[in-house]
């Protein structure tokens, strides 16, 4: 008879490439997954400074700045909450603003415009200030209607990037995140 070694355990087992390559593809997916997460509450602010920004700076051509004299001294301001006379009328004959008269249109679109983007820069009410600048980015695409492709494409990035953080919140880097720490003490 014989002796055939059946002990498996002395054999030194052969690795495939695969068998091999697989534990280094797992620390690499460990460490991606690592950094994207301590890079979230970056790409989150970032989006919301994006949106933002485009939002107030559209706002800002809207406005006036003006001045006013106190004690002999004047004093200049950047800007108001009040449309200019070229806004009244872009609002009265270019923009068609659904059920709203243009007045009127014109002076909650101005505001709209500087006040929601703060908020949501900052992250205040963030969630809120996101969907209310998502109805305003659908109430401007709907009311010019000579919107061209490349403009809809921005609002549509716009849009989109309101989507996500009305759904995905406003992240580490913002006021709400730290006033929800301060609660749950």
């Amino acid at each position: 008879m014989t002796a055939t070694n059946t002990n498996t355990m002395n054999d030194t087992p052969r690795h495939s490439f695969w068998g091999r390559i697989s534990p280094i593809l797992c620390k690499a997916d460990a460490l991606f997954r690592d950094a994207a997460h301590l890079l979230t509450p970056v790409a989150d602010f970032l989006a919301r400074y994006w949106v933002a920004s485009v939002f107030f700076n559209s706002g800002l051509t809207k406005t006036t700045s003006g001045s006013f004299t106190l004690f002999g001294q004047m004093f200049n301001y950047p800007l108001s909450l009040l449309p200019t006379e070229s806004t009244l009328t872009l609002f009265e004959y270019e923009y068609q603003v659904p059920l709203l008269p243009s007045t009127l249109a014109a002076y909650l679109g101005t505001a709209a415009e500087l006040l929601l983007p703060v908020f949501l820069f900052l992250g205040i009410g963030t969630r809120y200030a996101a969907l209310a600048l998502f109805i305003f980015n659908i109430v401007a695409v709907v009311s010019y209607p000579d919107l061209m492709g490349a403009g809809l494409a921005q609002h549509q990035v716009w849009g989109l990037l309101l989507l996500i953080t009305m759904c995905h919140g406003p992240g580490k880097l913002s006021v709400d995140y730290l006033i929800n720490r301060f609660i749950h003490r």
